[in-house]
């Protein structure tokens, strides 16, 4: 019997995807619920198990070639004999996928419910028929740390084992492991007062000659999808000053202990939204949706191109340590192709910052989903007159904030904005209580 493999949907709105690399090679043994190709969805890179066993008899979709959800990548043949009659058949659904992706199915064609086969292949629960679903990760991770996975509850997609449950299990929970000594800062990190690199270029210098049409890759794609959803949204801007004295005194003492000036503005932020819950809700159809937590995403550049937001999940109710941890693993594992959707899809507010080029204030886009978005700009020194009438130097920054104008007004983003700097003005030391 000869099965097919087909393109799975990683994402709700994923379309599409592109073969990053098979794991097996024409004619290897497949055994069911291994790592068979990494897909590329529109945010990470995604291993995608086969759900039966048999031998990888042909490849009908290539490496770095893009294939729609639910089309056929690859056969599978159950004996050795039925290879060479897969590899014709390959051929021929290779040849009508291209030439007429709508045309009638047969045995062999792409089947009518794709995104129902689609998850039948992605399914990753961590116990399927006896055998226990992990990724490579974890995997790895559980060899070192000497876990037994059989032991483990998934907390991935789809109920599958993921590092953070091995890490859990060996006692080394964000909680229980020391803070690290040093952090790296993210590719667009909330330091405004901080001196930064440069950034990384999005492509090596001498790549692109001019006239040159670059094809965009799968997360540019993605991110202009996202800025046309946002043209339909009423949006409107408010510009704040705040002074960042006390803030940059507070980001002196800590930084020791492995705090990111990135996680005391996402916490700080996230303090200010319990006051503010309208900030923190989106619009739907219904009406107002307001979220169970308050997920703050940050807006991170990647190196090939794109961006992706990272997600602080339950901001206001971590301690700062703990997030500056849960940072530093979300954005290695963003610039690693990790990145698993609950890890970038689940924001509430989103934080935007240019301030480490030197840019005193810009407009930030809203992400689709989301109510408001706040764009931070660099903190500078600036001359200002004092409450005694006497002239003095300052620290001061520039925030923007973008709102949806069908629920959020302009006095509702004013009270954030003014209660966000007087916590980060007087007292940015309450941050770590």
């Amino acid at each position: 019997m000869i099965n097919d493999v087909f393109m799975p949907a990683l994402s709700s709105t994923m379309t599409e995807g592109k073969i990053v690399s098979w794991q097996k090679s024409p004619g290897d043994w497949v055994e069911k619920g291994e790592t068979v190709v990494v897909v590329e969805s529109d945010k990470a890179d995604m291993d995608v198990e086969s759900f039966s066993s048999g031998y990888l008899a042909t490849i009908v979709v290539a490496a770095g070639d893009v294939a729609p959800v639910g089309s056929t990548i690859a056969l599978l043949a159950e004996t050795e004999a039925e290879i060479e009659q897969a590899k014709q058949q390959g051929g021929t659904t290779a040849e009508k996928e291209t030439t007429a992706a709508n045309g009638s199915s047969s045995a062999t064609a792409v089947p009518t419910a794709p995104a129902s086969i689609a998850t039948e292949v992605q399914d990753n629960s961590s116990r399927r028929n006896g055998r226990v679903i992990a990724s490579p990760r974890a995997k790895k991770l559980a060899k070192d740390l000497k876990v037994d996975l059989s032991t483990l509850k998934g907390s991935g997609p789809h109920g599958r084992i993921v590092a953070e449950d091995v890490e859990q299990a060996a006692g080394q929970t964000s909680s229980s492991v020391a803070a690290p000594a040093n952090i790296p800062t993210p590719i667009i990190p909330t330091q405004p007062s901080i001196p930064a690199p440069p950034p990384i270029p999005s492509a090596p210098p001498g790549t692109v000659t001019p006239g040159q049409v670059v094809p965009m890759n799968t997360l540019q794609n993605a991110v202009v999808r996202n800025m046309m959803v946002s043209l339909s949204v009423p949006t409107f801007h408010v510009g704040y000053t705040i002074t960042t004295d006390n803030l940059d005194g507070f980001y002196k003492q800590i930084k020791s202990k492995g705090v990111t000036m990135t996680t005391i503005l996402a916490k700080a932020v996230a303090m200010t939204l319990q006051q503010h819950p309208l900030l923190n809700a989106a619009y739907v159809e219904q009406g107002i949706q307001h979220p169970s937590g308050i997920n703050i995403s940050v807006a991170v550049a990647m190196p090939d191109g794109g961006l992706i937001t990272p997600v602080l999940q339950n901001a206001d109710k971590m301690d700062i340590y703990s997030l500056s941890r849960t940072w530093k693993g979300l954005v290695d594992r963003a610039r690693a192709k990790q990145l698993q959707p609950d890890e970038y899809s689940t924001g509430t507010f989103t934080l935007s910052n240019l301030g480490m080029f030197g840019v005193n204030t810009f407009d930030a886009i809203l992400p689709p989903g989301q109510g408001s978005i706040l764009a931070i700009g660099a903190s500078k020194p600036q001359v200002v007159a004092t409450a005694d009438g006497t002239i003095g130097v300052k620290r001061q920054m520039q925030v923007n904030i973008t709102c949806d104008h069908r629920i959020i007004y302009g006095a509702d983003a004013a009270a954030f904005l003014q209660d966000l700097a007087k916590l980060i003005e007087t007292n940015p030391q309450s941050l770590t209580m």
